[in-house]
């Protein structure tokens, strides 16, 4: 059922968000997704949070809803094969969409090609996220599989 993954979207989105924060509260990285997101949509510090978290729960919903459509198509679902869909949507946020789109589309992040006098908002995330910090590839891939867990241990029982 569909609700099964709307609740485990923002139940898993809790989640994600609670250990990315706690991560950033305890200096195992310096990326702050919320922010990330709200500094493309405002210039204003306090807003880009508020916004990046409005931005990341509805995100949070849309992927929940991919997820379920996937497993309808495959007619599976579960914690573990949730785990694996975040494990894969981790990977490809960390390699590709933050990595390389983002800061194409991003109007107030630094990219490979400015220079060195200019002064963006927000400085690029390199490959695997690695200009966040070393272990910010770690704790992402950690979030997203429970995040993949919830939705799928979700849909399963709502099913």
């Amino acid at each position: 059922m569909i609700w099964g993954a709307i609740v485990g979207g923002l139940a898993g989105t809790v989640v994600l968000t609670t250990l990315l924060r706690a991560a950033s509260e305890l200096g195992l990285t310096r990326m702050d997704i919320p922010f990330l997101l709200g500094t493309a949509v405002t210039a204003d510090r306090v807003r880009a949070k508020a916004a990046g978290y409005a931005l990341h729960f509805l995100f949070g919903l849309v992927f929940a809803l991919v997820y379920f459509a996937v497993f309808a198509v495959i007619d599976r679902s579960g914690f573990l094969l949730g785990a694996v869909f975040g494990l894969v949507h981790a990977l490809f946020a960390g390699s590709a969409l933050v990595n390389i789109l983002l800061p194409v589309v991003h109007p107030r992040m630094g990219t490979t090609f400015d220079a060195a006098g200019s002064a963006p908002l927000l400085e690029p995330p390199g490959f695997l996220l690695r200009n966040y910090g070393r272990r910010t590839l770690v704790v992402t891939l950690i979030a997203h599989v429970a995040y993949g867990a919830i939705v799928g241990g979700f849909v399963r029982l709502a099913g």
